[in-house]
């Protein structure tokens, strides 16, 4: 399978069956220094919103590169798009969820400051933190091909998040839920579900009573308690069968 480099003005440039589409800049300097491309070896070029062409690279600079395309696709997003809004945590563990939630073909993510969080995002740590999650959704699109990267939500603190069940399905994972994900109706107009995840200490009742309130739905999965590292990927795995995804 070829591998994706991202070109964020793709749709801007010749890009039919025959042309050549350039690539430069650090995203060619990988290509060519740390994956080893060669001419003759086919590669994709993407947009990041949906644009995909694909050919065989024609030259090979040390910073950049060209492919004549053999194929070009456009791929719609996905309807509904599914989010995760996943609660800071402490280490790396908010970040690995990150990064599977966008293997498993999340449109966006959110980052959640949960009273129980114990990593906490202030002043210019919002600003860091924002940029290191889309380096990770951005990465992980390349590595699973995806046409599309998912959007990185603002920093939200519960009040705000409970505030999109209004316009939204908001799916609120709590292991003492009666109503399991696989089991719970979903609407059949459904444009976007959003799954909330809690941090290590799990969210708090007065959290669970605000999302409630607001119209947000709490489900469960299994009988296990999982980790807020693995519980968003589970429940996107679930709702990628329940949409006929996979």
């Amino acid at each position: 399978m070829s591998s994706l480099f991202l070109r964020s003005d793709l749709a801007t440039v010749p890009h039919a069956v025959g042309d050549v589409v350039a690539l430069d800049g650090p995203e060619a300097r990988h290509a060519v220094t740390v994956n080893r491309l060669r001419v003759g070896e086919v590669i994709s070029i993407g947009d990041g919103a949906g644009l995909v062409v694909r050919g065989p690279i024609s030259r090979v600079e040390p910073a950049a590169l060209e492919i004549r395309v053999e194929s070009s696709i456009l791929d719609s997003a996905p309807i509904p798009e599914v989010w995760l809004a996943q609660a800071l945590a402490k280490g790396d563990r908010d970040e690995l969820a990150v990064q599977a939630a966008t293997e498993l073909g999340a449109s966006g993510v959110i980052p959640w400051a949960a009273e129980r969080s114990v990593s906490k995002w202030t002043g210019a740590k919002i600003t860091k933190g924002m940029e290191r999650w889309g380096a990770i959704v951005r990465e992980a699109a390349k590595q699973s091909i995806r046409s599309w990267v998912p959007s990185v939500e603002q920093h939200m603190n519960t009040k705000q998040l409970a505030r999109l069940a209004e316009d939204a399905t908001v799916l609120v994972l709590d292991p003492s839920a009666e109503t399991r994900l696989s089991q719970v109706e979903l609407p059949a107009d459904a444009r976007i579900l959003i799954l909330v995840v809690g941090p290590e200490g799990g969210i708090a009742p007065h959290e669970l009573d605000l999302f409630e309130s607001r119209g947000a739905i709490r489900v469960r999965l299994g009988d296990e308690i999982l980790r807020t590292s693995t519980a968003g990927p589970s429940a996107l795995s679930v709702l990628n069968v329940r949409l006929d995804r996979w």
